[in-house]
């Protein structure tokens, strides 16, 4: 897509983007370009003899065609953008709005087909088998790269305030590219061989997707956690962003010039960063030079019910709306507009490096993402791939990029009578298709995720009555209510982050039969191996896994669960979660110690007749 005039002036008034090179690792300064991938664009000529690659014919592959039935982009329902109902009274209000709604909607599916040849030259719409099995470029397969890179400048990110815009490349999922990430701008550091005021340090949220440390850490990394609130990072106040920063000893490693953040459903604690906070944060990380890697695989998944519905719930007032988005520059779709924006739409300096991937959008098997950042530090990204994973599955690459690009005939017979300008003519999911078919996928979840809340309401105290002591009191009822756990509906993402209130458990800091005491570690245990019996079966993630130092898990990590209601099918969302409440219920009726123990002797393994009936609100791999 050509620039205008107009749009070119105003390319050229931005900054280029700051030279980030002093952040990258000895390795990373010392890789040189593939000299096979530099021969790459001579392949992509029309009619050239290939004399020069060790490539395999592709009339030798096994593959004649791949077809597949996909969805159509409006298969799901999606929620509203705005989270009030209009004035008119013919405008139905929010909730009424998504009540109306099917959980489930399916439509008719589009049939899908990948041809082996396609009849034309041009490589960035030429989608076949021929070139998508074939050794490519690093950056990804050019007609799928090409319109992620569309997306991602036009749609997602159009306010980037640096000179030419973010460069795109695709990863091997989000996992690959944080480990690419981390290659990039951290040297390996090992205890007793190196210096310690030479460890590399990474920031990161107190909670914190754990398969990040298993990468960190092994580098010799230091995660240094920052607190956070139910928004997400803070960046002021004690152990806050600045605080951390600007009161750093160096006796402890480097100042960290990484930080590592989910900003949009927070995993683990579903928070949504608003714009306002990036602002702060941002400017916090350019005083003190560090990158920043946003990773967000949840950015579509923002709930403008949540909080509406949460004040409803508990009879708060209404919280007035306010726009997530207020940049100049929309992408002209009213569900990306209405999202809290990218940090990379504050990126004056070049320092942002954002992960996506296609793993909550599409599927996770398909391994599959993008990393979105200033041409230079992707640059470096691309010279770790020609090294390593090269690009993603040829396989998984063409079939997406036939599903959202086109073309899409009925049938491999009716392909094989077109003509080209036929094949050419027919469409596939396009921009609009594929915006569509986000926005439906986002009121998927939220529905999922308000219908999870409300059950989780009604069981959040325990409710107990009792005889008055005094005989003149006897015609009154003593009613007890406890808390036995809180939380905030989530803002976005996949989870919900609860609150478990062990304190007001009945055997909280209890003397154990030998001798120990029944800590919130203990309890936390105890809960989630109980919730595993029948009848209540549900597994939770504890909030353990999330911390990101032990000094974390031992001080409050135990205190929390995260619920997966994505993972969970969707006749199970409502059973499942009050399964859960009854589960917490009863768990605190257990009074006698020896009872709390004999749970605890089953944590070494769960009951093998009950295991395959769980149900999984954890969601402990993958997410």
């Amino acid at each position: 897509m050509e620039a205008s005039n107009s749009d070119s002036t105003a390319d050229l008034a931005k900054p280029a983007p700051k030279d980030m090179s002093h952040h990258f690792s000895d390795v990373t300064k010392a890789r040189a370009p593939s000299k096979m991938k530099e021969f790459y664009k001579y392949f992509l000529i029309p009619n050239i003899g290939q004399f020069a690659g060790g490539l395999p014919n592709s009339q030798l592959f096994p593959f004649d065609t791949l077809e597949a039935q996909t969805a159509k982009p409006e298969r799901w329902a999606p929620s509203p953008n705005q989270p009030g109902g209009n004035s008119d009274n013919d405008v139905p209000s929010l909730p009424s709005r998504m009540r109306a709604m099917s959980l489930s909607k399916p439509s008719t599916a589009s049939h899908v087909l990948v041809p082996h040849d396609a009849p034309t030259s041009d490589p960035f719409k030429k989608i076949d088998l021929a070139s998508a099995l074939q050794y490519g470029q690093a950056d990804g397969y050019p007609p799928l790269l090409s319109f992620i890179r569309q997306f991602a400048r036009e749609c997602l990110h159009p306010n980037v305030p640096y000179e030419g815009g973010p460069e795109v490349i695709f990863t091997v999922g989000s996992t690959d590219g944080m480990s690419k990430a981390l290659e990039v701008f951290t040297n390996i550091w090992v205890e007793g061989k190196n210096d310690v005021r030479e460890r590399p340090g990474m920031l990161a949220e107190i909670f914190m997707y754990a398969n990040v440390l298993g990468q960190a850490q092994p580098r010799g990394v230091q995660v240094v956690p920052v607190e956070m609130d139910d928004e997400g990072m803070a960046p002021y106040g004690p152990g806050g962003l600045e605080d951390v920063l600007a009161n750093w000893d160096n006796n402890k490693g480097k100042r960290p010039h990484l930080m590592y953040t989910v900003t949009m459903g927070h995993n683990p604690t579903s928070g949504v960063l608003s714009l306002e906070r990036r602002k702060e944060i941002y400017s916090i990380c350019s005083k003190y030079d560090v990158i920043i890697i946003e990773d967000d695989p949840y950015w579509y998944l923002q709930y403008p019910s949540a909080e509406i519905e949460e004040a409803k719930a508990r009879g708060l007032p209404i919280p007035e709306p306010k726009p997530a988005n207020t940049l100049e520059n929309k992408s002209g779709y009213p569900f990306l507009d209405s999202l809290a924006p990218s940090f990379l739409n504050v990126d004056v300096d070049g320092r942002v490096v954002r992960l996506d991937t296609f793993s909550k959008t599409v599927a996770p098997g398909c391994r599959m993402g993008w990393i979105t950042t200033a041409p230079e530090i992707a640059e470096r990204l691309l010279r770790v791939s020609e090294a390593g994973t090269q690009q993603p599955s040829g396989f998984a690459q063409v079939v997406i990029a036939e599903t959202i690009m086109g073309p899409q005939p009925d049938a491999p017979a009716s392909f094989a009578s077109w003509s080209a300008r036929d094949w050419s003519s027919f469409s596939g999911w396009k921009m609009d298709g594929w915006v569509r078919w986000l926005a439906g996928l986002r009121g998927q979840y939220e529905r999922r995720m308000n219908r999870m809340c409300r059950i989780l309401e009604d069981n959040a105290y325990q409710l107990k009555q009792s005889t008055p002591v005094r005989k003149s009191d006897a015609d009154w009822g003593v009613i007890t209510k406890t808390r036995l756990y809180d939380f905030q509906w989530p803002r976005g993402g996949m989870f919900l982050w609860i609150h478990m209130r062990f304190e007001t458990h009945p055997l909280w800091k209890a003397a154990g039969s030998k001798g120990n005491i029944i800590s919130g570690t203990v309890l936390s245990t105890a809960l989630m191996i109980f919730l595993t019996r029948k009848p209540f079966l549900v597994l939770v993630s504890p909030g353990l896994m999330f911390s990101a130092t032990p000094k974390i898990r031992n001080e409050r990590g135990w205190a929390y669960y995260r619920l997966c209601f994505a993972a969970e099918t969707e006749e199970n969302i409502d059973a499942c979660s009050l399964r859960f409440g009854q589960g917490v219920q009863r768990f605190w009726r257990i009074k006698n110690v020896k009872d709390l123990e004999s749970i605890l002797d089953e944590a070494n393994g769960l009951h093998t007749e009950a295991a395959s009936e769980v149900v999984n609100l954890g969601s402990w791999m993958g997410c």
